[in-house]
């Protein structure tokens, strides 16, 4: 037989022992991983590889054939493998291959986002990352690139063809990163006549921006017509959310148990705000709506926070206090050899998020893991004091907890000593964004931020964040699947979440762009906290044993790795 005849058949049909069983689908999923990037060098560009630089990925029917074809092959070869000869990691990892492909192919045929959504086609990102990651020599990227720029009037055509049904506000988000393309070309352009190759892309830049001026002239001639709703329905969102979150329970449970944890948050905060009222607000009577009385007490102590010029150097003084806490009070192995570096954010990535982790790619794990942080200067006074009143004296040390330590930072350092890349390149997001979650509680159980007598204060602000995890759960299904509308979202996140009304306009407009990514926060956090309290009843429990076992098996989905720490 021929070697694809051979891998066809599955590893189950040669009865092999565990070791060689193991071996075999190492090999397999690896085959598949590379045969991945030939697809789509995108992806591979995503990921950290640049052998397939000046390939550009067509949007067109064709690619789509050529992709589904290699995922129905793929399939049946992860799909059915005899659980008990492999090893745990191998057992989550055919797990995670076969739900990636079921979802693809699911995305490709069901949901069809190519079709309704054009901010789907933007070959913006790759270009960017291409240009800007030190892969090789600045001279040999721009060549790739301009192999890759050449291709541009093709993709929009493509593009062009692949649309059907667009939705209004996905496709007034494609109108608006429209520039966004043409800046990008406008750098190559700079870098190429610094290059002395200037003159060389001259005529195919002047393609690719006619190619784009094109399509912004096709959006806005769909914009009239579209008709599609934004929201997708719960016979779309129900399958989405399963797929893309690989819970253990539905969406509809999740929604339910948010609901119930909002109660639960909001009788905790009432309580704290009635305790701290008279030394916060004063003598006045607090008002009979809950809400009105928590938000009273946060609006007062949202007051005290950092100046506005020493924002980025307080986070940049507080990640050693954090690891100081994690160590005194032995809740996890710090590794020292991987420091994080705290940064102001680079100007061209500005203008997303005002803090986050920029980590290197699976196949460059020898770089440099940055905490960006966006420095104020660029904000006028009034939104500068705001943007400090969210981020206050307390929320700016849950903030960091969130997106450092022992937060989404430590978690990716344990990731990386997983020997999977399956869960490194396809990590589950909510067990990524549930661990952070997860570790704000855990951080406050522990005490931290009552050691300067401030507890009432830091459980109060905890539970203010912890409950825009909840509400984003409970606003994207109420939008998506239960019809709720703007001014009911815009109630939902301002007086009964206690957000800003900037804080709230953006949400309203990330669920309109996006679904189903909204819950991952919730989502995980409930499950990695029912694991913890399952095992919890079991005698000799140990937290820090609890938090490296759950962190050594990788970015897994959490339902995988509480059915292997459960077995025990």
């Amino acid at each position: 037989m021929r070697r694809r005849d051979v891998a066809a058949l599955g590893f189950a049909a040669f009865g092999l022992p565990a070791s060689a069983m193991e071996a075999s689908f190492s090999v397999d999923s690896e085959r598949f991983i590379e045969a991945l990037w030939q697809l789509d060098p995108d992806a591979a560009v995503a990921a950290g590889r640049f052998e397939f630089p000046n390939r550009l990925t067509p949007p067109g029917a064709a690619q789509r054939q050529r992709r589904r074809a290699f995922l129905k092959e793929w399939l049946p070869r992860f799909d059915g493998l005899p659980a008990a000869s492999l090893s745990p990691s191998d057992r989550m990892d055919a797990t995670m291959l076969g739900a990636k492909i079921r979802s693809d192919l699911w995305r490709l045929d069901t949901l069809r986002e190519w079709a309704w959504n054009p901010a789907e086609h933007n070959p913006a990102g790759p270009i960017d990352v291409i240009l800007n990651t030190d892969w090789a020599p600045e001279q040999q990227r721009v060549k790739a690139l301009h192999a890759r720029i050449r291709q541009l009037p093709a993709f929009y055509t493509e593009a062009r063809k692949s649309l059907s049904g667009v939705t209004r506000e996905h496709t007034e988000l494609a109108l608006q990163q429209a520039p966004g393309v043409l800046a990008v070309l406008d750098d190559v352009e700079s870098r190429a006549q610094q290059l002395g190759l200037g003159s060389l892309m001259r005529t195919d830049l002047q393609a690719a921006r006619h190619a784009v001026a094109g399509w912004q002239a096709h959006l806005s001639q769909l914009l009239p017509s579209a008709r599609r709703s934004f929201r997708l329905g719960a016979a779309l969102y129900e399958p989405k959310f399963q797929h893309d979150i690989q819970s253990a329970r539905s969406a509809r449970e999740t929604y339910e148990l948010a609901l119930q944890r909002r109660e639960e948050v909001l009788a905790s905060m009432q309580a704290q705000a009635e305790a701290l009222w008279p030394t916060v607000v004063g003598s006045e009577p607090p008002p009979a709506d809950r809400f009105a009385r928590i938000g009273r007490v946060i609006a007062r102590l949202s007051e005290r926070h950092v100046a506005r010029e020493r924002f980025v150097d307080e986070i940049r003084a507080q990640i050693p206090q954090l690891e100081a806490w994690i160590r005194q009070h032995d809740l996890l192995t710090l590794d020292p050899t991987k420091p994080l570096v705290v940064r102001e954010t680079p100007e061209y990535q500005r203008g997303v998020a005002g803090a986050g982790i920029e980590a290197p790619g699976p196949y460059r794990p020898q770089d440099r893991t940055y905490y960006n942080v966006t420095p104020l200067d660029g904000l006028s006074a009034e939104a500068a004091e705001s943007l400090l009143r969210e981020y206050n004296h307390w929320i700016l040390q849950i903030l960091n907890i969130h997106e450092a330590i022992p937060g989404h930072y430590t978690q990716l350092v344990y990731a990386n000593r997983a020997p999977s890349k399956v869960k490194a390149l396809f990590g589950n997001g909510a067990m990524v964004e549930g661990w952070a979650v997860y570790g704000e509680r855990m951080m406050i159980e522990s005490g931290y931020g009552a050691q300067n007598g401030e507890g009432a204060e830091m459980t109060l602000m905890w539970g203010k964040w912890h409950l825009r995890s909840v509400t984003n759960t409970i606003l994207d299904y109420s939008v998506h699947v239960l019809g709720m509308g703007e001014k009911d979202a815009l109630d939902l996140l301002t007086r009964q979440a206690f957000q800003t009304e900037r804080e709230a306009a953006e949400k309203w407009r990330r669920v309109q762009l996006t679904s189903v990514q909204l819950t991952s926060y919730f989502s995980g956090y409930s499950e990695i906290f029912a694991l913890r309290e399952a095992l919890k009843a079991q005698s000799g429990f140990s937290l820090k044993a609890f938090h490296e076992q759950f962190l050594s098996y990788g970015s897994a989905p959490v339902r995988l790795i509480a059915a292997e720490m459960l077995k025990a």
